[in-house]
Parts: structure tokens; C-alpha cells; sequence
């Protein structure tokens, strides 16, 4: 079976000014659909431009991505907001809700880019937030939430429109011990049930035990990749 993401030989170089910073230096990686993957790394090893760039949200310097057999190092801007909203959901370290908005209106956004009509925006993400266990947090702004309930909104965005990858960036680097564990249970329990492929960006081992295989980042090269035979699917 053919992977859902490929990377071959992907480089990522930086110029400041005259110097030239090698963030990711020649970088090959299969991902396979349904797989959870834990990229793991110290601060300024190269996760999280690794992330963006198999995101789509960071261009190669070279280097081939394919997803799902789009070769998305070659699309334009456009043709990458269109392919983020039909395949990626995102969930990240500071949340990024808008504050003006409720929980109702931040999760149901994606669908909007989506021309999907406002009832049935509504409706999918009354669903998705009670499957977070936010069902009576509808019309809470993020200021009148906890940092765990701002996560499960996050979540409940990057879920809602069912993509076929989910990203997340440290997901639980602004949360405690228990709650962290609550979010990471929450996203891999749904991520099975959507049949999805996760990609976790951390610096955290523990978090690493919740995927199938850790890819160890150091220094902008992939120095090890280890299959995680503790994990767990029940």
C-alpha cells in the first residue's frame, strides 16, 4: 500500500542576510494512513518547520511532498488554502482561537470556507463539541474558558470537517499533567474513530507513547525513527 505522505529528500534552508540556516537538511519520511506519528525534538532541532512544511504551510527549499498523491511542494498559494481545507485540521500549542468569537462560531470557521450553509455549520459543530465534552460551553469566548476547554475547542475545530491528517503542534505545552492527558486521550480516540492519520510535533517523551513510531529530530536531520511498541489502541 502506497503511503499517504511522502517526503523525499526535503531541505529547508533560512538566509539572514549573508548567512545561510540549515532548518531541515535532506529529510525522507513515509507516513502511512491511519498511522499516529510523534515527531520529537528539542527547541530549534527542526520539528515544527518540518511539521509546516508537510502542512503546506512552509515551502521546501528542496525536496519532494506528496499527499495522497498531490505533489504540494508545486502548488501555488491558492491551490494550497484549498487543499489545507479538504485534508488538514490543526490543532495548536496556543490554541489560536479568534477571542471575539464563541466556541460554536471558532469550531464551525472551517466549514464556512467550505460554502457549507450556516444550519449545517451549526449543527456539525454542536456535534463536535459536545463530543469533546463542551456541550454546555457553546457560547463561551475563549476568555471564559480554562486553557483545557480552549484545547478541546481547538480539537473540536481541527476534527470538524473530518480531514484525512490532523497536525498537532505541542498540543499540550500550555497544560498540566492531567489535562494534558485528556486531550492527548481525546485526540487519538478520535482520530481512530474518524480513521485519521495524526502528526505530533513535541518535545515531550510521554506524549511520544500515545503514536505508533517516534521520529527523533536533531539539529535539522532525522536521527532516528523508533517504532513504539508500548503503544496502546484500546
Amino acid at each position: 500500500m502506497d503511503p499517504l505522505i511522502s517526503l523525499n529528500h526535503v531541505r529547508k534552508v533560512y538566509k539572514m542576510g549573508d548567512e545561510k540556516i540549515i532548518a531541515l537538511n535532506d529529510i525522507s519520511l513515509q507516513i502511512s494512513k491511519e498511522e499516529f506519528v510523534c515527531l520529537l525534538g528539542t527547541s530549534g532541532s527542526g520539528k515544527s518547520t518540518l511539521l509546516n512544511i508537510v502542512a503546506g504551510l512552509e515551502k521546501p527549499t528542496k525536496g519532494e511532498i506528496i499527499i495522497d498523491n498531490h505533489h504540494i511542494e508545486k502548488m501555488n498559494e491558492k491551490q494550497l488554502a484549498k487543499f489545507r481545507q479538504l485534508y488538514i485540521g490543526f490543532v495548536f500549542q496556543s490554541y489560536n482561537l479568534i477571542p471575539t468569537l464563541s466556541a460554536l462560531e471558532n469550531v464551525s470557521l472551517p466549514l464556512t470556507f467550505r460554502g457549507i450553509p450556516k444550519g449545517t455549520r451549526d449543527k456539525r459543530a454542536r456535534e463536535m463539541l459536545k463530543a469533546v465534552g463542551l456541550g454546555n460551553r457553546l457560547n463561551h469566548k475563549p476568555s471564559e474558558m480554562s486553557g483545557g476547554q480552549q484545547q478541546r475547542v481547538s480539537i473540536a475545530r481541527a476534527f470538524v470537517g473530518k480531514p484525512k491528517i490532523v497536525f498537532a503542534d505541542e498540543p499540550t505545552g500550555n497544560l498540566d499533567t492531567k489535562t494534558t492527558m485528556e486531550v492527548m486521550d481525546l485526540m487519538t480516540s478520535m482520530a481512530r474513530g474518524y480513521n485519521q492519520t495524526l502528526i505530533i510535533v513535541t518535545h515531550d517523551v510521554e506524549i511520544s507513547d500515545y503514536t505508533h513510531r517516534i521520529v527523533y529530530i536533531r539539529d535539522g536531520s532525522i536521527e532516528k525513527i523508533v517504532e513504539n511498541t508500548n503503544k496502546g489502541d484500546s
